[in-house]
């Protein structure tokens, strides 16, 4: 038989084994979860590279029909050229002998000879002027008239272009007309009168002249020494930049005028995409430079641009051009405006703050705060936001802002002065007794000072008053005749009282000291003792 082992030893025997079990349980744990991880990454991998690939399949495809688009447009301009050629070599005929005959009226004394300078009543009249000033290519005169009718810019906006028909060349008109101001002011630094306004629509109006009559807006029809003379315009306005204070300080208006500019003659240039973002991203308040960002080919980088406006504060710009590019899904325009009032009302948080401090005008504050509030509106009302967010409040607010500054315009209400006479019955004081030099007037009693006038005549001979007027209200110190007989304490002045409190004249301490630098309107201040 064999020998029975030690339980002891079979306890020893039986430990290492389940550790074992132990390690390899934690290994197919770790091996699993390795597993695991590995399959979702793989997977994921898989899918990004389906996601890219459908990408790249979606960019080809749009690549192809640009491509294809592209060459019938290409086929298309290179068919229809002789034809737009014909089409517009008949029209410069017809202007040239229309010219003609007008030049022969205005020499033979007929009509259209006064109607370049003088007035016009109505829509007819300016269209026949500017006709007769297009006609005759006189930019001196075509410019001479549209800056001296700002307050007809909307009529100036819809007759310009039909003139501008008529004109044998209307872009060498334009080009001279507003070379009086752009690419450089030749009138002077000392004039004020900014007309880049007339520049702009002026521009504007030539636009549709020069549009391809048979393809469209796609192809401007301007002649080659046309369109070289305004790549030398944008030149020079371009070197112009160091005399103007750079970028940052160039006027909106002239940023305006050449934007406008590049787009009217089609002279837009790639390289120069990141002066025209700078440009417009300074002027972007300006309510056509959405347009004209897409016009010069800054739509790709529409997005960054609106970013940088957000960033910048320019909360209700960036909607204007998120609307324009149709961007609203990726930056909604409520947010943004409720970001733009906040804005405005801690900056006015900041003047009222200043203005205690340095003694700003207050009324800064409600006219900045009126000023957002009217720009958030416009923009609801112009947008359709009424329902994501309602104006009801925003109305609320303004029409209280508007009520206190009309609170504010109303004089104050000037109490009446009460004037009563003397116990002893004497002279009633003038009602501009407090604005005479030499004058003291006290609410009781009144006693005129002898240096006044010599028809009333004193009842004793009193000390010159102090030459420090006050006004005509009542001093600030108490009145009591009871705590000294015969005189009331505190008089800045111990003129004599004859009065029921007093058998005779009180001696007065002697007079102040007079002081030259002394204002003559000076304020009595309660801090201050006059003895």
């Amino acid at each position: 038989m064999g020998s029975v082992p030690d339980p002891g030893e079979l306890t020893e025997l039986a430990q290492p084994s389940f550790e074992e079990f132990q390690k390899q349980t934690s290994l197919m744990t770790s091996c699993t979860l390795l597993w695991q991880e590995l399959s979702d990454h793989f997977t994921s991998l898989e899918q990004n590279l389906m996601k890219k690939s459908e990408a790249l399949k979606q960019m080809i495809e749009t690549l192809d029909n640009q491509t294809q688009t592209s060459l019938e447009s290409l086929k298309r301009r290179e068919v229809t050229i002789d034809h737009s050629v014909e089409i517009v070599a008949g029209k410069v005929g017809e202007r040239a002998r229309a010219a003609l005959e007008s030049l022969e009226k205005a020499r033979d004394g007929g009509d259209g000879s006064n109607d370049d300078s003088g007035e016009v009543d109505d829509e007819e009249g300016l269209l026949s002027a500017l006709k007769s000033l297009c006609l005759k290519m006189d930019a001196r005169g075509f410019w001479n008239f549209v800056t001296a009718r700002k307050k007809e810019l909307e009529n100036l906006r819809s007759k310009i272009p039909a003139a501008l028909v008529d004109c044998v060349d209307p872009a060498m008109l334009v080009l001279e007309a507003i070379s009086e101001v752009f690419p450089v002011d030749k009138r002077g630094d000392k004039v004020s009168n900014d007309y880049g306004w007339a520049c702009v629509v002026i521009l504007e109006s030539l636009t549709p002249v020069m549009v391809d009559p048979v393809i469209g807006k796609s192809r401007l029809l301007v002649t080659p020494s046309v369109k070289e003379k305004a790549k030398e315009i944008a030149e020079t306005w371009k070197a112009s930049l160091e005399e103007r204070g750079r970028i940052e300080n160039v006027k909106t208006p002239d940023v305006h005028t050449f934007l406008q500019h590049l787009v009217t003659f089609g002279i837009v240039k790639s390289e120069d995409l990141a002066l025209y973002r700078k440009l417009v991203v300074g002027s972007a308040w300006r309510k056509q430079m959405p347009k004209l960002a897409v016009s010069v080919g800054l739509g790709d980088q529409m997005p960054d641009m609106i970013e940088e406006l957000i960033s910048r504060g320019q909360q209700l710009d960036a909607v204007h051009f998120t609307y324009e590019v149709g961007l609203v899904d990726k930056f909604p325009p409520v947010p943004l405006l409720k970001a733009y009032l906040r804005d405005a009302k801690k900056s006015a948080a900041s003047i009222m703050e200043e203005s205690s401090n340095t003694g700003r005008p207050t009324h800064l504050v409600a006219r900045k705060e009126q000023s957002a509030l009217k720009a958030v509106l416009k923009c609801i009302e112009e947008y359709k936001l009424e329902e994501e967010f309602p104006p009801e409040n925003l109305k609320k607010r303004l029409d209280q802002l508007e009520k206190t500054k009309t609170e504010k315009r109303k004089p104050a209400a000037v109490p009446a002065n009460k004037r009563t006479r003397a116990s002893y019955n004497g002279p009633m004081p003038p009602a501009k007794a407090g604005r005479i030099t030499n004058a003291y007037v006290s609410s009781f009693p009144f006693i005129r000072s002898p240096s006044h006038s010599p028809q009333y005549a004193s009842p004793a001979a009193y000390p010159s008053p102090p030459t420090t007027v006050y006004s005509n209200r009542s001093p600030p110190y108490p009145y009591s005749p009871e705590i000294i007989p015969g005189s009331y304490q505190g008089s800045p002045i111990g003129y004599p009282a004859y009065n029921g409190y007093c058998n005779g004249p009180v001696p007065a301490p002697a007079p102040p000291v007079y002081h030259p630098h002394h204002h003559q309107h000076h304020q009595f201040h309660p801090q201050q003792h006059y003895y």
